[in-house]
């Protein structure tokens, strides 16, 4: 038997087919394979099409089945990982009725902070655990209150996920974490938080129906079984946002165990078991995704919105792409610990929620030019990268996240030695670099909840460590100083 597993991103759509007894990965596949374009109609604005979404995870399937070269009856289950936050309306028809609004934009700040103050901080937090802020919530608000006429036909608002899976199964479902994360869960009463839906005036029948996350969710239909390249009637049996399925991914369930990861974004996100949240809401406390505890599990999430995108803008828009990034990695290890005193704040992709819903934009400071050059330029965007997510860590640790081990795929930020030594140098903690990711997952956590694993150990067969970065005492101080300094620049922002 083999699990399919998917991993809707921001980039691209990946598939990934692990054999279920070994854990191996038979093949896997992303379309396009040029990144997929994020648009921005107004500053503040960005949105991707769906029917673009479904047209990639066709052709990821398509090529990973051919890759694989099994019989289609083989597919036991199907899971399906995808970008947190975004919004997803469709009429009754399942027409798409607007783009998506995604994760990174930061139109509906206003319209969350306005239900905070309106509701009360004292009311909210206790049971939504966040601000309404920037999440979907808000941002179905946002349509209500600007797009009449577009909310008018909404029959059913999504997440990613949950329209993939619609998509492949014709059935319109989401699950407990999927509505944390979007700010529509209550946590005191476990259940939709209703006086969110009456302060917005949403109408119940909006909600799609709600299931666990690792349960069989819907069947694939024949005509999506034609358009993927599978058997009608495999099951879709998980799904989840992207961040508590990279820490599913890296086996981080219970509480201490930390996972990262710096693609697009950069995220840490820690497990907890106590109901915790920061005033602030600068971290976000979500449902953890936790298959093999009856204890509740919380995941505590950090984002930086520009990781990755800080490096790409490097590498095409001020190197033209001149350089791979393999090469910016050798040229970010040839600059110092610190950058020469060149600082980096990587916050040019949004309003960033551990800054309270700033939006600062990015900026380098203390660029001499007689002693910077391109290596520094690399290393300073890098160590910023590092440096925003530990900030954030620092304020993780006050709502009861310990910071022990720190578990990351070997991708995407974590192929440079400069910024894997750098998380490790300033955090004191052992980065661990796992051979897995978030379509690899997905496909694991199919299996529990096809109820093919019973255990941790079941599940997790294969899954090994590629390397583990420990803090270097010769380089701890001077990283820390390096750190220090960044802090103190953004204080003066």
């Amino acid at each position: 038997m083999y699990f399919l597993g998917f991993d809707l991103g921001s980039s691209s759509i990946k598939a990934c087919l692990l054999n279920a007894d070994t854990g191996e990965v038979a093949a896997s596949a992303f379309y396009p394979e040029k990144e997929m374009s994020i648009d921005a109609p107004k500053p503040g604005f960005a949105e991707q099409q769906p029917e673009q979404w479904w047209e990639n995870a066709c052709l990821a399937s398509q090529a990973v089945m051919q890759k694989a070269g099994i019989d289609k009856k083989e597919v036991g289950a199907i899971g399906i990982s995808y970008q947190m936050h975004g919004l997803v309306v469709v009429d009754k028809d399942m027409n798409v009725l607007r783009p998506s609004i995604i994760w990174c934009d930061s139109r509906a700040v206003e319209v969350g902070n306005k239900a905070m103050e309106a509701l009360g901080e004292e009311y909210v937090l206790p049971h939504l655990l966040n601000s309404p802020g920037n999440f979907t919530a808000s941002k179905l608000a946002w349509v209500k209150q600007n797009e009449p006429e577009v909310y008018a036909k909404v029959h059913k608002f999504m997440l990613p996920g949950d329209y993939l899976a619609a998509r492949m199964t014709g059935d319109v479902v989401t699950t407990p974490s999927g509505l944390s994360e979007g700010i529509f869960w209550d946590f005191v009463n476990d259940r939709p938080a209703d006086f969110l839906f009456n302060h917005f005036g949403f109408d119940p029948s909006l909600l799609p129906a709600v299931l666990p996350t690792f349960s069989e969710q819907g069947r694939i239909t024949s005509e999506a079984a034609m358009a993927l390249g599978l058997k009608a009637g495999t099951p879709v049996t998980y799904r989840a946002g992207d961040q508590p399925n990279n820490a599913f991914s890296l086996n981080v369930l219970e509480p201490g165990e930390v996972a990262a990861t710096a693609g697009t974004s950069g995220v840490v996100y820690g497990v907890s078991d106590q109901i915790k949240f920061d005033p602030k809401s600068r971290v976000n406390t979500f449902l953890h995704v936790n298959p093999i505890s009856a204890a509740s599990r919380y995941g505590v999430l950090l984002c930086v919105n520009g990781t990755g995108s800080l490096n790409g803008w490097l590498r095409n828009a001020q190197l033209q792409g001149s350089v791979s990034y393999p090469e910016m990695n050798d040229l970010a290890a040839k600059a110092p610990v610190g950058s020469d005193g060149l600082l980096c704040l990587p916050f040019g992709n949004g309003a960033e929620r551990m800054l309270e819903n700033q939006d600062p934009g990015a900026n380098f400071k203390g660029l001499q030019f007689s002693r910077h050059g391109l290596s520094h330029w690399t290393r300073a965007a890098q160590e910023g990268i590092v440096f925003a997510l530990y900030y954030g860590m620092e304020i993780m640790e006050t709502v009861g996240v310990s910071l022990k081990n720190i578990r990351a795929g070997e991708a995407n930020m974590f192929l440079s030695p400069v910024f894997r030594e750098t998380f490790a140098n300033v955090s004191g903690a052992a980065v661990e670099l796992i051979n897995t990711d978030g379509a690899q997952g997905a496909a694991r956590a199919a299996g529990f909840g096809l109820g093919y694993y019973k255990t941790r150990e079941d599940a997790f067969v294969g899954l090994s460590a590629v390397r583990t970065i420990e803090p270097d005492s010769n380089l701890t101080e001077a990283t820390k100083e390096a750190y220090g300094k960044w802090k103190e620049a953004l204080m003066n922002e």
